[in-house]
């Protein structure tokens, strides 16, 4: 029995901050530490994100008009003609009939789940319905 409270005693905490329960798992058990970080979304600053294209890096942002722009460097830019980019896992992206939509193969689309992806620096970013970028990581 002593054991199996020692046990909870440890492992309640972890449990607590991966399911959910982060007030109680934010106050440390006596004789324990550790951190809890949540991460919240805010949003872009830069309203840039990463995407890979070829195995190379590319930042992306939108103009006023919806339109996509690319850059290597973050100065130059250029417009996107075919209006896409890829995700961490290699999905294109784009902006289709006012709704964020998704590809593995670039035939067949789908509304992205809550217009969020991950990006290819491991940062997920999300579209509001003002089209403003969010981050989060």
């Amino acid at each position: 029995m002593k054991r199996t409270m020692n046990l909870m005693a440890i492992c309640m905490p972890l449990l607590m901050a991966t399911h959910g329960n982060l007030q109680a798992a934010s106050q440390p058990m006596p004789g324990m530490s550790y951190s809890v970080q949540v991460a919240d979304w805010m949003k872009s600053t830069t309203g840039t994100w990463p995407g890979m294209k070829d195995g190379k890096t590319y930042w992306y942002k939108l103009d006023k008009k919806g339109g996509l722009w690319w850059s290597t460097d973050g100065k130059k830019w250029a417009a996107v003609k075919e209006g896409a980019w890829a995700d961490k896992d290699g999905k294109w992206l784009k902006i289709h009939d006012k709704k964020l939509v998704w590809s593995t193969d670039g035939k067949t689309w789908a509304e992205v789940p809550e217009w969020k992806w991950q990006g290819a620096d491991n940062k997920w970013y999300k579209f509001d319905s003002d089209w403003a970028l969010w981050v989060n990581g």
